[in-house]
């Protein structure tokens, strides 16, 4: 068992803040070393963090002794690169979500941890919210009954980040970037060991045609062997700041959780700081979040993850439950252009 976690932090932009504040009740992190391609932001995100070093590259966070884990909270198109990096030094890995651009990505950070026989995470803080926790208690416990549908809403006006808007790098868009939340977040009250047997999707630009090619409004509905719907409706175009809301049905009731309502709300005249991810306004009525860092479920993901790898046991989400949301979302994308429901593909890496 291993007392302390030397981190490395790959990333520094916003789900980089993020992680590292998610870290801030964990004991046992040490926060080692720290990589962001821009100089002037990685030196004051180190500064700002307390993180011992930084570096100008991924394999030389990867490389320092002193870093026993790798967390990545980098833009789509580095995933890959930064799991196989972690892997190759033998140190194991957490990855944010998407795992991969597509599912042969994910296959290959899959294949990449495996061989290394490394420690990996997959984070994806939903499910590791309070709401949803609780959430999957009640279900467990047969509050509801059989679950038979689940619906996500999960929206906002646009991505905080320019590597999103571009859909070759970042591999898709509002689908891939918040559909992700809401397949495993299904996986994750259906019960895992339901098969998912295809997908049907819509989507189109509709709003943001001159910034981006990729869809910036989706629907999907996510279809389980036995028959049972999820359905994902998400959106890159919606005003007044960001949306999440769960609802699962069952034979004997239902449960909706909203991810991201406060219990505070204030008319201002003069902007206040930072109130809530995605908030489209900074004056009149305005709902901040009173610890935006639990209420996503970042605290609740990171400590159990270090939890996890201290004592070398497999955390809730691993990388295969993130090979499993990238195979439902490719059904989904070959199903917005094909127009019919299409298969999802079983898993094609190593087995755990």
């Amino acid at each position: 068992m291993i007392d302390a976690v030397g981190i490395g932090m790959l990333g520094t932009g916003f789900i980089g803040q993020f992680h590292t504040q998610g870290l801030r009740h964990v004991s046992p992190a040490r926060l080692v070393a720290c990589y962001g391609r821009d100089a002037a932001r990685r030196e004051a995100f180190a500064t700002r963090n307390g993180y011992a070093r930084s570096y100008d590259s991924i394999d030389a966070v990867c490389a320092d002794p002193g870093v026993d884990l790798v967390i990545v909270s980098l833009p789509n198109e580095l995933h890959l690169e930064a799991v196989q990096a972690a892997a190759r030094h033998g140190k194991g890995v957490g990855c944010t979500k998407p795992l991969g651009r597509t599912g042969t990505e994910a296959a290959a950070a899959v294949e990449a941890v495996t061989r290394a026989d490394v420690w990996h995470g997959y984070l994806e803080n939903v499910v590791f919210a309070a709401e949803l926790v609780r959430m999957h208690e009640m279900v467990e416990a047969g509050g509801i009954g059989r679950p038979i549908s689940f619906r996500a809403r999960e929206a906002h006006s646009g991505p905080h980040a320019a590597h999103f808007w571009d859909a070759t790098k970042a591999g898709g868009g509002a689908l891939l970037d918040m559909a992700s939340h809401g397949v495993e977040a299904a996986r994750y009250l259906f019960g895992k060991e339901t098969p998912i047997r295809d997908a049907f999707a819509w989507g189109d630009t509709l709003v943001h045609t001159e910034r981006t090619t990729a869809e910036d409004n989706a629907v999907m509905l996510m279809r389980f062997e036995d028959g049972r719907v999820a359905t994902m409706d998400v959106s890159w175009s919606s005003k007044g700041g960001l949306e999440g809301r769960f609802e699962l049905s069952g034979t004997g009731g239902r449960i909706i959780a909203d991810m991201a309502s406060t219990v505070i709300r204030a008319f201002i005249e003069q902007p206040a700081g930072y109130l809530a991810e995605k908030a489209d306004a900074d004056t009149g009525w305005v709902f901040p979040v009173p610890d935006e860092t639990y209420a996503h479920g970042h605290d609740a993901m990171m400590g159990h993850m270090l939890e996890a790898f201290r004592t070398g046991t497999p955390p809730r989400e691993t990388f295969y439950d993130g090979l499993a949301v990238n195979q439902v979302l490719d059904a989904a994308y070959r199903s917005m252009r094909s127009g019919h429901w299409e298969p999802v593909s079983t898993v094609s890496a190593p087995n755990p």
